[in-house]
């Protein structure tokens, strides 16, 4: 087996042991980087690597000054890393070099990593499909025709490539979720507030959009969460991290696990979708968690009203004052711009409407929690779709009235900002892989890891079935 092909968890522990040196984990990464890359497009701004097997060496010498120590990590573009060209897929910051890490590039650095390069991401994250003007499009590890999804598709298909052991991602609207099951590996939403933003804009309405980890195997999501997570004292709602690897621990026995399906047929999915996730839902009952079909337990209509309206304000917020330059205006994407000018037009009337829609779910959710230790859902409403596309205009025969709403389906955790773990459920028929999410009440971060664990040790599909570039 290849040093590419362990998990970023037996790489930590082989380095600190001293049986395998930083160098040897590099020029493997750059071994398989040189192989598939230029034909995935997954890890972007690659950066030299002699440079790369120097700071390898250098670590060889080292104590380890953390988890990370030594390995090979590729950013998320839409996070600013001191030094390493950061683009945020946009043409507007195409040569753009920060002169400082944002938090979650700090901390990964301060725990070791050496920075390989950034992944790709759809331009400001907006949609999840990962192509824009400065880099092009990623494509899927298992169909190179199909698209890994976004916005972390860079990360989720290096991932599943075996560019890099372990990955940061975020997610507003499933953009850690959706392209870990276009991809077969696991991404984690944790609950709101548990990894911290920079001090940098709005800090106090915009609650909807949080980094997370995403990786190959449950460990290395609980141990780069661990990384990642922790108050940051410079902005509100903070939370204390947890020994999250060590609580992996956990018997389902007796676990109620309430499956909501496509919400009463409200998030239609294209077909196969639902037999994967109840094929997955099967491996939790061996298990011993005993699953229950759920109603929809609040309107899906309200809950896309209150999105809309709140996603729309926040983009006009941070994005607004573009739209009177018309230089930079013009080199926004479409969505883009359709997102500010919604955003615009949005009445305090229709933002305090839309925050109360988003109170009622939430209290409904808690309610829901005190019967159910979790819920399930499908991650994405479709298969891994052409690479070609901006983004599916139908699911199943309905039209999508907006370029995102065939991603609705992560909506009701994202807008109350749950903890919910993506992972992998198998393939289709095409040989395409698909996944359901996990999520938990508020806090639960430790207790969804657990049951993912268990259901990772009873089918690991991202070892069991990788890519074959």
């Amino acid at each position: 087996m290849a040093l590419s092909d362990l998990s970023a968890s037996d790489l930590s522990r082989l380095i600190a042991a001293r049986e395998v040196k930083p160098s040897e984990v590099m020029a493997a990464h750059l071994d398989r980087m040189a192989a598939v890359n230029g034909t995935l497009n997954a890890v972007v701004s690659v950066r030299d690597p002699e440079v790369l097997m120097a700071e390898a060496r250098a670590a060889d010498e080292m104590a380890p000054r953390g988890w990370l120590h030594g390995l090979p990590v590729a950013v998320k573009d839409l996070v600013a890393v001191k030094g390493l060209r950061s683009t945020y897929g946009s043409p507007l910051f195409a040569d753009f070099v920060p002169a400082a890490d944002d938090l979650v590039a700090a901390r990964m650095r301060s725990a070791g990593a050496i920075f390989t390069g950034k992944t790709n991401t759809p331009e400001w994250g907006h949609g999840s499909h990962s192509f824009n003007p400065v880099f092009g499009v990623t494509r899927n590890p298992y169909d190179l025709s199909r698209t890994a999804g976004g916005s972390s598709g860079g990360a989720a298909a290096a991932l599943a490539a075996r560019l890099v052991p372990v990955a940061d991602g975020s997610d507003m609207m499933g953009s850690l979720r959706n392209p870990a099951a276009f991809c077969n590996v696991y991404g984690f939403r944790p609950t709101w507030g548990l990894v911290p933003a920079d001090a940098v804009g709005d800090s106090f309405i915009a609650t909807m959009a949080t980094e997370g980890p995403m990786g190959r195997t449950i460990e290395d999501v609980a141990r780069l969460l661990g990384v990642l997570a922790g108050e940051n004292p410079e902005v509100p709602f903070g939370r204390a991290a947890e020994p999250y690897a060590e609580r992996l621990e956990i018997d389902l026995s007796g676990m109620r696990i309430g499956w909501l399906g496509d919400w009463g047929g409200a998030y239609g999915c294209e077909p196969g979708i639902l037999d994967l996730c109840q094929a997955g839902l099967r491996v939790l009952a061996d298990l011993g968690a005993v699953i229950e079909p759920i109603a929809p337990p609040f309107p899906a209509e309200k809950l896309w009203q209150a999105w809309l309206t709140l996603r729309a304000f926040m983009n006009a917020g941070a994005k607004g004052v573009m739209r009177d330059d018309p230089a930079k205006w013009d080199l926004l994407k479409p969505e883009t711009q359709w997102e500010i000018e919604q955003g615009l037009r949005v009445t305090a009337a229709e933002v305090h409407e839309a925050s109360v829609i988003r109170s009622r779910w939430y209290a409904r959710a808690a309610k829901l929690f005190r019967q159910y230790d979790a819920l399930v859902m499908p991650t994405a409403q479709v298969w891994p779709f052409p690479a070609e596309w901006r983004w599916p205009q139908e699911i199943a025969g309905r039209k999508m009235d907006t370029y995102h709403r065939w991603m609705e389906v992560v909506v009701p955790v994202s807008l109350i900002g749950l903890p919910s773990l993506a992972v992998p459920c198998g393939f289709g028929p095409q040989g395409l892989p698909m996944g359901m999410q996990i999520f938990g009440p508020t806090g639960a971060d430790a207790k969804v890891l657990a049951i993912g664990q268990q259901y990772h040790r009873a089918t690991d599909w991202p070892g069991r079935q990788p890519p074959m570039l």
